[in-house]
């Protein structure tokens, strides 16, 4: 069974990682909105790892019998001045959700719930991939600039990237 106090966190963060991809979806729609599709891809693709990381928390919850409880999701951001703001923003944005992977593991060591531990050392390695990329897209688009040849080069680049679901462990 799980502790109530890390059945109630996980349920915060199911809806951190719900918010995750709805304020993705939000930067797509923009980035399409000016032109930039690959850019608009890259962010679908983050829809989708954000999904997955909500499903974890809601499988994990769940295998332990505890229940999910959804909560109302906060309307994401609509405007950015530039596709570099929005990378700028989903950077700052992962930066967040690190701090709340950490908290999560700091009382899932408080509580001795070794089996959060285990499910929640996958997020802390997956932060780090996912504060690297945002920040390393922001850095480029501060190098380019927002017009010419280079920008439409980056944006046929992000447009490559497609969705590979994490393989099961041990495979």
């Amino acid at each position: 069974m799980i502790n109530e106090k890390i059945r109630k966190a996980f349920n915060e963060q199911i809806n951190h990682e719900l918010f995750s991809a709805y304020l993705y979806y939000s930067m797509a729609a923009y980035l399409h909105s000016i032109g930039l599709d690959g850019m608009a891809q890259w962010m679908h693709v983050q829809v989708l790892e954000e999904m997955l990381h909500a499903q974890k928390f809601f499988d994990h919850i769940v295998e332990r019998d505890g229940k999910v409880e959804l909560e109302a999701i906060e309307k994401p951001q609509l405007e950015w001045i530039s596709a570099l703001e929005v990378f700028q923003a989903a950077y700052k944005h992962e930066q967040f959700i690190s701090g709340r992977i950490n908290d999560l593991m700091k009382l899932s060591r408080e509580e001795n719930d070794y089996a959060s531990q285990g499910m929640l050392q996958w997020f802390v390695d997956e932060q780090v991939e996912e504060e690297s990329s945002t920040s390393k897209i922001a850095r480029q688009l501060e190098l380019i600039g927002e017009t010419g040849n280079a920008l439409l080069m980056l944006d046929k680049e992000l447009g490559a990237r497609a969705y590979k679901p994490p393989q099961a462990t041990g495979e």
